[in-house]
């Protein structure tokens, strides 16, 4: 039997995480944006709405687990994650207007289309917020990222992120040794993290579907 955090894998292929999390309220959703340049912080989606399935999240090499964030001290999952994987610091970032100086142009930084050359790890403690990933074929996927949802973008993912109309989140943030926050704005195609990406995701996805 798969544990909690892994169960939703039992699902179907083609269940949606918006099916998914109706049922039992512990699944990300997520979905195809449309191409809009309105308000961010708005959910945009395609009409009609196209919901992605965890399993493409996946063959991106984005993670996800579903905790208890009321009791982050405690929780044994949470411990048991950190040290599978090896993450040993530990930060909080509380994200809206009242909170952070030069709020707005802090907001248009995350927004801007970038890599990391490491994990970024994200724990939603409180509020909610959107994670825009691209998938293999250059389209926008939004993952809206709730109270208890925990997701890992591997290192070279083209990404960006965004409050929603919520205007607020507190983030959990890990990282595993000293900490690393710099941002490597689109095109990166050279950079050594987005060319391990691309071999292990992007290549390997093209590889899989000539075959079958």
């Amino acid at each position: 039997m798969l544990p909690e955090s892994l169960a939703h894998l039992n699902k179907p292929a083609f269940q949606s995480l918006h099916e998914q999390r109706t049922e039992n309220k512990m699944v990300i959703e997520a979905w195809h944006m449309e191409e809009s340049n309105e308000d961010q912080r708005l959910p945009h989606h395609r009409n009609p709405k196209e919901f992605v399935s965890m399993n493409k999240l996946a063959d991106l090499g984005v993670l996800y687990w579903h905790l208890n964030p009321k009791n982050y001290d405690n929780d044994k999952e949470l411990q048991k994650i950190r040290e599978e994987r090896g993450y040993n610091y530990m930060d909080f970032l509380d994200l809206c207007p009242e909170k952070v100086e030069n709020y707005e142009q802090k907001l248009k930084n995350f927004f801007t289309e970038h890599i990391h050359g490491d994990e970024e790890i994200r724990y939603c403690l409180e509020g909610s917020g959107y994670f825009d990933v691209r998938d293999n074929d250059d389209r926008w996927i939004r993952i809206w990222i709730r109270e208890g949802d925990m997701i890992v973008l591997p290192a070279g993912i083209y990404h960006r992120f965004t409050l929603d109309a919520g205007n607020y989140v507190k983030l959990m943030r890990l990282f595993l040794g000293e900490p690393v926050w710099t941002a490597y704005n689109r095109p990166q195609e050279e950079h050594p993290a987005r060319k391990e990406y691309t071999r292990n995701f992007v290549e390997k996805a093209g590889v899989a579907l000539e075959a079958h």
